[in-house]
């Protein structure tokens, strides 16, 4: 692969919160409503947007200076953005992002990784042996959007 793996930075920020719309906008689109994709992703990322994907381990996959997707992960274990944009989706492009992520855990001594996956990333991290603890729906802007906890043990 041409992709190059990188650590992201507060000025990757705007290009991050466009991967996610187009990431729940055209790729999650075709298990949520327009209603629901819309409170999930609106127009314009929350004031702390940046300061937020950059906090703990956040690593992001490029081709040609383009960011294709991004993962970040608390020191806890904790997956909280995992993206790429459609046109990568299984090319293997978030497998990378993924792995790098439970390198990090592993080096960090972690014996516990977890996060909230939607429909679409469900089926990404049941592969890797990732398992269901909760369904759950998630208010955002006022609407349910329905997502699952997972966990897998290291």
């Amino acid at each position: 692969m041409s992709e190059k793996m990188r650590h992201l930075t507060q000025s990757d920020a705007q290009r991050c919160y466009a991967v996610l719309r187009r990431a729940v906008h055209e790729g999650a689109g075709q298990v949520y409503s327009a209603e629901q994709c819309a409170a999930w992703a609106p127009p314009h990322p929350p004031d702390n947007w940046a300061a937020r994907v950059c906090a703990g381990y956040a690593v992001c996959a490029t081709r040609w200076g383009r960011i294709l997707g991004f993962f970040t992960m608390g020191r806890d274990g904790h997956i909280d953005f995992a993206y790429v944009l459609p046109k990568v989706m299984g090319t293997g492009v978030a497998a990378q992002l993924y792995e790098a992520c439970e390198d990090e855990a592993r080096r960090l001594g972690l014996t516990e990784m977890h996060t909230e996956a939607s429909h679409l990333a469900r089926r990404f991290f049941e592969k890797r042996g990732w398992r269901v603890v909760a369904r759950q729906t998630v208010i955002r802007n006022s609407v349910g959007i329905e997502n699952f906890r997972m966990e897998k043990q290291l």
